[in-house]
């Protein structure tokens, strides 16, 4: 078996997607409406139409997608540029940092409030 790429439920599937191709410079490989996957692997999914073909009806609760239990992590050989590149358009959760392994990263929220970790290559 074969792990390829979670699929984090977002809201606006059109404002996702300009967010991570804007802010975090990802390419688009497929656009299928709602679902987008990007060159790195990287997939988001309209959270109204997964939830329909998961569950086979519509979602009953209209709380944020994301609830602090799940990070989305990227890295960037330049975590310096890429923290002056990102932080501005974000709602940071923290600054760079040195984490107790010794890796550099910081996080934010994307804009259903998933957490987005990005960390220097170790």
């Amino acid at each position: 078996m074969k792990f390829v790429n979670p699929l984090p439920f977002v809201r606006d599937i059109e404002h996702s997607k300009a967010f991570y191709v804007s802010v975090l410079k990802l390419e688009v490989l497929e656009d299928h409406g709602d679902f987008v996957r990007f060159a790195n692997g990287f997939a988001l999914h309209c959270g109204k139409s997964l939830f329909q073909t998961v569950f086979g009806k519509e979602p009953a609760e209209t709380v944020p997608y994301g609830r602090q239990n799940l990070v989305l992590y990227f890295e960037d050989d330049d975590i310096d540029e890429a923290f002056d590149r990102i932080s501005p358009h974000v709602e940071l959760i923290h600054p760079i940092e040195s984490q107790s392994w010794g890796q550099r990263v910081f996080r934010f929220y994307d804009p259903d409030r998933h957490i987005v970790e990005v960390g220097a290559p170790q």
